[in-house]
């Protein structure tokens, strides 16, 4: 079965290790140089198509055609949507599955452009309010199917030295993807620039390992003499 992912974000990248892990056949599509260097770095060479996912000249040439199951998890909507409605008109993908990034485009998302499954990271979690989840300490909410990964959750305490600093610059780990941001009883759908406030409860997608680490980036400073 081959799974054909466009985007090689922390999503995408994430996404083709596990299924790499689970003896799927991979193909991911990235074009900008810095993500390429990091997969390079994760994946198998052989894996790794470099070029802009939504250009219907560069699937092909990455062997849309023989996928099964396409994902596109680019880190824009309009991008997304246009791979799966040429993955099904052009290329006779029997599968589409795309990542919403902003929640105001949800909408069109339906049959029109061919998208069988879409991923709202702001509806997942808006679910997960809903059912009046406890949110503590670092706790894990939800163990991802087939793999080490976990949901968790971990609060943003006040004297954190992560108050105030982009994700981006925060040193996150490799095997940690912050997936979403409640704020104020908001859902915050996170970007590179996007900073840290006090009390915000931050959602990650990581591996024990991971876990531990984004707890210490977010633990007060002075807890040692707490």
């Amino acid at each position: 079965m081959l799974v054909f992912i466009a985007g090689g974000g922390r999503t995408g990248s994430q996404l083709a290790i596990q299924l790499i892990q689970q003896e799927y056949e991979i193909r991911i599509v990235e074009h900008r140089k810095d993500l390429l260097a990091r997969l390079h770095h994760e994946l198998p060479t052989e894996v790794i198509f470099e070029g802009r996912a939504a250009d219907p000249t560069v699937l092909e040439e990455a062997g849309l055609s023989k996928a099964n199951v396409v994902i596109a998890c680019t880190s824009d909507d309009a991008s997304n949507l246009v791979i799966c409605y040429l993955a099904r008109t052009l290329f006779k993908v029997k599968r589409t599955v795309a990542r919403i990034n902003n929640p105001r485009n949800a909408w069109l998302f339906n049959e029109d452009f061919h998208v069988d499954e879409k991923i709202d990271q702001a509806d997942v979690m808006s679910h997960l309010i809903q059912e009046e989840m406890s949110l503590g300490d670092m706790i894990t909410l939800l163990k991802l199917r087939r793999g080490r990964y976990a949901l968790v959750e971990e609060k943003v305490a006040r004297g954190t030295k992560a108050i105030g600093v982009e994700l981006k610059n925060l040193g996150l780990p490799e095997q940690c993807v912050i997936a979403a941001i409640i704020r104020k009883g908001q859902i915050v759908l996170p970007r590179g620039d996007t900073k840290l406030e006090e009390h915000d409860e931050v959602l990650a997608i990581t591996d024990t390992e991971g876990a531990k680490q984004l707890e210490q980036l977010l633990e007060p400073s002075d807890r040692s003499n707490m």
